[in-house]
Order: C-alpha cells, then sequence, then structure tokens
C-alpha cells in the first residue's frame, strides 16, 4: 500500500473524488480521508469501489456514479443533499477504441468532459470549496473541434486525437467555470491539474496493440507511481493558489517532480472556444450552470 501524501487537517471537509477505486483517483481519496476528510468514491463499479474504501484510513463511502451515461450522473446528484467541499473530476478513460456512450457521444469525449461537465454543474448548489478536474499534458495539440455532429464524433477516429480533444476540453471547461463562477459572486474556485507521466491502469485500454505495449514498457521504466502523480491533484484541491490555477510536476519537461503552476497549451486558453464548448455541452447534455 502506498503511503498518502501529507495534508493540512480535512476534518469536517466532504469530498467527492470521481474513479476513486484504483490510480489517481484512489490514491487522491487516500490522502483526504488520512487527512480527516470524508471522501466519496464516486466509481461505476461499486464492488471494486468497495474493496478500495477497504484499504483507506479514515472516513469514506462508496456512490455509484457512471460518467458514460447521463443518467446515472443525474441519479447521483438528485441523491445528493450535503455540502461538497471538494469535487475531483479524476475518473477517465484513454485513448480506447472507438465506441459511444449511452447518450450515443463519442466516448472519450463523452466520458472524460460531458459526464463531468453535467455533475458538475448538477452538484455546483452544494458545493462550496473547489471544483478539480484532471486533465492531462497531452491536452496540447490541435484546437478543439467544435462541429455540431450529432454525436460528437471526429471526422475520422484516433484513439490519441479523440483522447488529446477531451483533455482539452478538460481545460477549457476549467477556464469558463471559473469565469461563470466570478461573474455569479460565487466563493468557489475552479481548478485543474496534471500528473506527469504517472503508471496507472488508463494507458492499457490503447486501440492500438503497439501502442498498448509501448505504454506498458513506459510505466515499468519511465513513470511515477500514482501517488506521485496524485500530487497535483491535492495541490490544486488543497493549496494556496487562484482559481483557474492549473497543477502539475515541474520537473523534466512537466513529467515529474514537485506540484506546481504549470503553463497550457495556445488552445486550451482560447476564451472564445470555451464559451462555444460550454454552449454546446450545455445543448447535448441537457445541463446549465445553476446560477
Amino acid at each position: 500500500m502506498s503511503r498518502p501524501t501529507a495534508l493540512l487537517d480535512q476534518s469536517g471537509r466532504t469530498f467527492v473524488v470521481t474513479g476513486a477505486n484504483s490510480g489517481l483517483g484512489l490514491e487522491t481519496a487516500r490522502s483526504l480521508a488520512a487527512a480527516g476528510g470524508h471522501v466519496v468514491l464516486a466509481v461505476r463499479d461499486t464492488a471494486k469501489g468497495e474493496r478500495a474504501a477497504a484499504g483507506l484510513e479514515g472516513s469514506s463511502e462508496v456512490a455509484e456514479l457512471d460518467l458514460a451515461d447521463l443518467s446515472s450522473v443525474r441519479r447521483f446528484a438528485e441523491s445528493w443533499d450535503r455540502p461538497v467541499d471538494g469535487l475531483v473530476n479524476n475518473a477517465g478513460i484513454m485513448m480506447v477504441p472507438h465506441g459511444y456512450t449511452a447518450d450515443g457521444f463519442e466516448r472519450q469525449l463523452g466520458t472524460n468532459h460531458l459526464g463531468h461537465f453535467a455533475l458538475t454543474n448538477l452538484l455546483l448548489p452544494h458545493v462550496t470549496g473547489r471544483v478539480v478536474t484532471v486533465s492531462s499534458l497531452l491536452h496540447q495539440g490541435p484546437p478543439m473541434d467544435l462541429s455540431d455532429d450529432e454525436h460528437l464524433d471526429l471526422p475520422r477516429y484516433n484513439p490519441s486525437r479523440a483522447y488529446q480533444r477531451s483533455k482539452l476540453a478538460n481545460l477549457l471547461f476549467t477556464g469558463e467555470l471559473a469565469r461563470r463562477l466570478g461573474g455569479a459572486g460565487r466563493d468557489v474556485l475552479a481548478t485543474a491539474a496534471h500528473p506527469g507521466y504517472s503508471a496507472t491502469n488508463l494507458q492499457s485500454h490503447h486501440g492500438n496493440p503497439l501502442a498498448r505495449l509501448g505504454m506498458w514498457i513506459g510505466n515499468k521504466v519511465v513513470a511515477t507511481s500514482a501517488a506521485q502523480g496524485a500530487r497535483p491533484t491535492l495541490a490544486a484541491l488543497t493549496g494556496d493558489v487562484p482559481t483557474d490555477t492549473f497543477m502539475g510536476p515541474t520537473a523534466l519537461g512537466g513529467t515529474r517532480g514537485a506540484p506546481g503552476p504549470v503553463a497550457r497549451s495556445g488552445p486550451a486558453q482560447d476564451p472564445e472556444a470555451a464559451r462555444r464548448l460550454w454552449e454546446l455541452s450545455e445543448a447535448k447534455t441537457g445541463v446549465s450552470f445553476p446560477f
């Protein structure tokens, strides 16, 4: 079992962490619970979630949440009746073969962005502290394709391009959320983080077998641990940072090292793209900013 990152006392605070049954999400939950926080492991597979929660030191519970199914997102939000000190949008899929969510959206954008977009806006009336969305160094690449395809699909599906687009969407979402919260006078921060090159089970699902092998080798030889990769998320959640901060490792090209504020790509800083993505996301999910 990994050692949790030491945090300031989080007693009396409640955190929702999506995808917390393994990898970065589990390590984030482990540190928050060890610091005295109450952690809700929001997971698709509750049996795996219960096994993960059994290994945590501190207070936790498990709740069902499938981000690839907007009806599941709505059920989770409708059942929520407590303040949320921190929402960690961590869950995601990476470079998977082509497919669609339960609502008919391209799987990576639908899960990594649209599911968290809906969850965040539905929970915002309860959020008192921060919303942290986990992006990736791999957000760097082409600008967001905002063509209003019925499925929000790419003209030609490519697992890596679809992942890059979903992680770019995470940063555009964070920037627009920060702007809207500020405009509404809400004392809630929207921040983002990336883990650098961290070994998790995400890398094992690439649609290309050769790419899967390369990632497996990279995880064994180059990558840091999931506990190390969770440190930027924890810093974005509990550190003294302004809204719209992007936290990540600060050494070796952002792949490892102590967490700190890091730069994002030019397309990730485009306010017009962020606004248009938000409006498209509202139209596709049927969920709007609540304030």
